[in-house]
Order: C-alpha cells, then sequence, then structure tokens
C-alpha cells in the first residue's frame, strides 16, 4: 500500500489535483486503489460551491468509485486484499485510492467489470433508497421519472419495471425518450414541448414522483398526483423556491419528500449496500438492469466530462479511467 495519494479537490470552482498522505486502515475500514470513478450531479453543485462535503469528510471530489481492494483493517470480515469492488462514499472518489468503512463497499456483481462497478453505486443506491424506503412504492403503483435518461433516472426505471411498475418518464429530447421506452417505459413527454400535466393525466397520474428538478415542476406534480401519492424531491435543476396548492395537498392526502443521501448515517449507506447486494446484483448479473454508461473518460478528461454532464448531453452514466 502506498504512503501518498493524488486525487482533485476544489479551488475555484474548478477541480484541482493534489497529492495527501494516505491513512492506514483501522477498525473495518480498507483501502481501495481506485480503477474508475462515477460523475454525478452532485459533483458540479461541489464545484459550484453549494453542496459541501459532510462534516468530517474528504474534500476530495466523488461520491462512488470502483477497483482492488489494496489494504484491510484489523476487524475487517466481509472483504480481502484482491477483491474488485465498487464503493458509495460521502467523499474521496476522484482520487487513486480512498480509505472506507468495509459497510459502504461491495464485491462487484458477478459478470461486470471495474468500468461498469464505478456506473452502478450512486445511481441504483439512489434510486433503491428513494423507491422503496422513502416512497415506498407498492406493487401496481404508477410511478413519473422526471429526468428520466439521467443514471439515477434509468436506474429507477430499470427497478421499477422489473418490480411491474408502470413508468412514465419526462426528459430533454426524443432520443432520450427513445431509450427510456426501449427500457420498458409505458409513457414519455419531452420537457420542451411544456407542460407534461395533461399527458400524465390522460396516462394514468402518478402514485409516486421522483423529481431531482423541483423549481417549477412541483405545482405540475401536485396536479397529476393521486390520492395519497408521494413525491421525493431529489434535486433543485429547477431551482429552489415553488408555489404549492395547500388545498390539493390535503384534500389529495399528498406527501412532499426531501431526500439526499451524501450525508446519510453509515448505518443508513450500509443498510442500502446490502440490499443492493441482495436484491440487485442478480439483476445486473443476469442483464435483466445494466449499468448505463455514455462514455468513459480519462482523468486527464475530466474538465471535458464534467461539461457534457452540465450541458446534460446525457443518457445514463459517465465514468472516469485512472
Amino acid at each position: 500500500m502506498p504512503s501518498t495519494a493524488s486525487g482533485f479537490v476544489v479551488e475555484q470552482g474548478q477541480p484541482k489535483q493534489i497529492d495527501f498522505n494516505l491513512a492506514t486502515p483501522v477498525a473495518d475500514e480498507v483501502v481501495i486503489a481506485i480503477s474508475h470513478s462515477g460523475i454525478n450531479r452532485a459533483d458540479l453543485m461541489q464545484l459550484a460551491g453549494h453542496y459541501p462535503p459532510p462534516a468530517g469528510a474528504s474534500d476530495i471530489l466523488g461520491l462512488e468509485a470502483s477497483g482492488r481492494v489494496v489494504a484491510v483493517g484489523p476487524t475487517v470480515s466481509r472483504l480481502q486484499v484482491g477483491d474488485e469492488v465498487c464503493a458509495l462514499l460521502a467523499a474521496g472518489g476522484y482520487a487513486s485510492h480512498v480509505v472506507v468503512s468495509e459497510q459502504q463497499v461491495a464485491t462487484l456483481p458477478q459478470g461486470l467489470s471495474l468500468e461498469q462497478g464505478a456506473a452502478i453505486c450512486e445511481a441504483y443506491a439512489t434510486a433503491w433508497y428513494n423507491l422503496y424506503e422513502i416512497a415506498a412504492l407498492k406493487a401496481n403503483e404508477r410511478l413519473v421519472l422526471h429526468a428520466g435518461a439521467s443514471s439515477v433516472g434509468l436506474a429507477a426505471l430499470q427497478l421499477a419495471v422489473q418490480s411491474g411498475n408502470p413508468v412514465f418518464v419526462t426528459a430533454g429530447s426524443d432520443k432520450k425518450l427513445e431509450l427510456c421506452q426501449q427500457l420498458g417505459a409505458s409513457g414519455g413527454w419531452n420537457r420542451h414541448q411544456g407542460s407534461f400535466v395533461e399527458a400524465i393525466k390522460t396516462w394514468g397520474g402518478a402514485d409516486v414522483i421522483i423529481d431531482p428538478v423541483a423549481g417549477d415542476y412541483l405545482a405540475d406534480d401536485q396536479q397529476v398526483l393521486n390520492v395519497d401519492g408521494r413525491i421525493v424531491v431529489l434535486g433543485l435543476m429547477g431551482g429552489r423556491t415553488a408555489e404549492l396548492d395547500a388545498g390539493r395537498l390535503l384534500m389529495k392526502r399528498q406527501r412532499i419528500q426531501g431526500s439526499t443521501l451524501r450525508n446519510q448515517s453509515l448505518t443508513v449507506k450500509a443498510r442500502i449496500m446490502r440490499a443492493l447486494e441482495q436484491n440487485v446484483w442478480a439483476l445486473l448479473s443476469n442483464g435483466k438492469c445494466a449499468a448505463r454508461i455514455e462514455q468513459v473518460y480519462q482523468i486527464t478528461e475530466m474538465a471535458v466530462a464534467l461539461q457534457q454532464l452540465a450541458d446534460n448531453r446525457t443518457k445514463g452514466k459517465l465514468v472516469l479511467a485512472w
């Protein structure tokens, strides 16, 4: 195990590469030599100064990575040196090495490459947590996914289709809608064509809406939400403020809840990772769900990759190769 590592922090709104001392793993920690890093919209927010790492976490960018275990702490029981793994991180994924509790780490699903491994943790953990723990999606309930062609949207779509839930997606282009329909979406709407309200009402309304947009979308979400429906807000792509109809909220027993994964406790993250191993890894191994990778960039091309995500020119995940 090396004594130093390299990673990227934020300096004046841009990634800056630094060297840092690599800690020796203690207790249930493992050291991962990272081969690939997953890119997430939260990284853009952190670069913009709007999403700092949780207290006590590293300043290094990156919420997920894949690689090989190169060292283990004295109480590690699930992993061993040489294992190919992926990790759900609070920070530290844009680095050559990361030290993390083994509870946030999983061996790769059978048949998946390290490249694919960097594309599954954040997307599937976010999708699983919000569909089944926060929204408590039930059999046959109707699901609406905004930004349906994002990495989280595609993961949620595939999981819901496997559970037999009808899914309607909104996206920013017809090509993105075509991809979602190929993966099982039964309805879709191009956001550039105006409001989605009438299209979703015609489709049958929504019992659950996963919304990374917020802003003006929330008022329209309320209009299409069925009785006892739930809206889970994952992001603020459309802005921080919204006008809500309190009467509709009351009479239809609607629930609106914000949700973040990064600052959840180790206990919660461990529970999610074990749920993925038990319920999702087999779906990824047998091809019923997939790691949807849009493009793999070399670490030297990070700026290009981040700009592609900022421009919303993705249908799935962008990955950095070290």
